[in-house]
């Protein structure tokens, strides 16, 4: 069985050098977080576009505030006859 810690070990020295040769004060996202943050960007604007169609489709029966006393006077003048 191959000792792990020396093809470890190798593959960091051959891993170091590589590192050095960036530059330390410039870290882009590059091509890859673009696409990403794109599709992400897209995603939202589906959801939200998505959520205001629905959104618009509900309806639902509201009640005035005089239709409540109303039924408040209709149901005291039930009591009153029973």
């Amino acid at each position: 069985m191959p000792d792990m810690s020396a093809s470890a070990s190798l593959a960091l020295t051959h891993l170091v050098p590589l590192a050095k040769e960036l530059d330390e004060d410039k870290v882009t996202p590059g091509v890859l977080g673009f696409i990403v943050f794109a599709v992400m960007a897209l995603a939202v604007w589906a959801l939200m576009k998505s959520m205001n169609r629905h959104m618009g489709r509900v309806d639902f029966p509201e009640e005035s505030e005089g239709s409540e006393a109303e039924k408040a006077e209709a149901a005291g003048a039930a009591e009153k006859r029973g």
